[in-house]
């Protein structure tokens, strides 16, 4: 896994900490409690309930190991502060027809461009990076190259 690829900002780095509690702590005991009480149903062969909780149970691991993975690879980068597009820049956007975005740089592990956080790895972020309010970049998209012009930058 590349460097760029697990880019992270201090609240995203918390939040994976959170998560990871959350699943080590009341999700182990959950799955647990849920084994235990499957177990004394009696025979294992043929409980449904019991393979259902293993199964759970497996699932909930590997997802501890990958976060603890992400965790031990993040790289905390810091938010970009001031008039040029980086990292944890918040950008207004105008297109051509006058249509204003707000988008939001983040790693391509957060983002989620229905709620306005776009990848530092997209098109439309790469066009961005590094320029300042005013000025205006080209994106190379599947419909069509689209001109923005960049309105503020926090």
């Amino acid at each position: 896994m590349s460097a760029a690829g697990n880019l992270t900002t201090a609240e995203g780095l918390a939040a994976l900490h959170a998560e990871l509690a959350g699943l080590e702590g009341d999700g182990r005991r959950e799955i647990a409690e849920r084994i235990r009480t499957a177990r004394e149903w009696g025979d294992l062969k043929e409980n449904s309930e019991y393979h259902d909780a293993k199964n759970e149970q497996a699932h909930l691991e590997t997802r501890i190991a990958r976060l603890r993975e992400r965790i031990a690879g993040a790289v905390v980068v810091e938010e970009s502060s001031g008039a040029v597009v980086g990292f944890g820049s918040t950008v207004v956007v105008r297109d051509q027809t006058g249509l204003e975005q707000t988008w939001q740089i983040v790693s391509s592990r957060d983002a989620a461009p229905k709620d306005g956080r776009v990848s530092a790895e997209s098109p439309l972020a790469e066009a961005l990076l590094g320029r300042s309010a005013g000025e205006r970049a080209a994106v190379a998209l599947p419909r069509g190259t689209r001109t923005l012009t960049i309105v503020s930058v926090s």
